[in-house]
């Protein structure tokens, strides 16, 4: 899987082509949301992502978990949220939390010194809190409004701030831009696609098999998610990310 910068930005034109070609409708029934006024072009991109998953992703995540035991398995996950660790100290801090950000450090140092470079968690059974922040966390705190909620080709659930985000996250990712090796960055690349699938490999068809409106559901759950996650589960403070209609327009 080649997935270095400029081929996936090839790859993201490609993909907003094909949704532009035609927007699908909104279900009889399905009520429209104040937080999606761009409601009929994004569940065309979440179609498109749903076909890539199901033709690409998906299978290719099947032969990954076919040929790669549990434990290899496990072991890569290990590692690449061990280097994830190393951005989440990075937002921690810009978000005004150094004891976060220092527990982070904490972390990538025993997991990378004692875990066999990061193949093994060492430290969340040592008592050491497993993070995740990025930058669209980080614009949210800093009080950047969410916007309207948008989905990306290839990324899925988004909003305009976090799509800013996701921009950041990608600009600063060492792993995904400044490898000097091309061959090594594609393939890097594109194993932390692999392992990130796999990780949801059945969440899926839990969803597919249920009665409701999958996109829907998504939509709703990730904008809970993500205003949970800017506000710390504080549920006395007023909410980061208030309807579209209510002023982002």
């Amino acid at each position: 899987m080649i997935l270095d910068a400029a081929k996936l930005k090839n790859f993201l034109v490609m993909g907003i082509a094909t949704v532009l070609v035609g927007c699908a409708s909104i279900p009889a029934g399905v009520e429209p949301s104040p937080n999606d006024p761009w409601e009929p072009f994004n569940r065309s991109v979440f179609e498109f992502n749903e076909n890539l998953d199901a033709y690409f992703l998906k299978p290719v995540v099947t032969g990954y978990r076919f040929v790669l035991p549990e434990f290899v398995r496990d072991g890569i996950y290990n590692f690449f949220s061990n280097y994830n660790d190393i951005y989440t100290a990075l937002n921690n801090l810009l978000q005004g939390k150094p004891s976060d950000a220092f527990s982070d450090l904490m972390r990538v140092v025993v997991n990378t010194t004692f875990g066999l470079g990061g193949f093994i968690d060492m430290a969340t059974p040592g008592g050491l809190e497993k993070h995740k922040e990025d930058w669209g966390q980080t614009f949210g705190v800093w009080g950047v409004p969410s916007g309207p909620y948008v989905v990306l080709p290839f990324f899925g659930s988004s909003s305009v701030r976090d799509t800013f985000g996701t921009a950041a996250d990608l600009e600063t990712d060492y792993f995904f831009k400044y490898i000097p090796d091309v061959g090594l960055r594609n393939s890097v690349t594109g194993l932390r696609v692999v392992n990130a699938r796999n990780t949801y490999y059945e969440a899926g068809d839990l969803l597919n098999g249920a009665a409701i409106d999958k996109y829907s559901f998504l939509r709703d759950a990730y904008i809970q998610r993500r205003e949970y996650q800017i506000n710390e589960g504080r549920e006395d403070e007023e909410p980061l990310m208030p309807p579209y209609e209510n002023g982002y327009e």
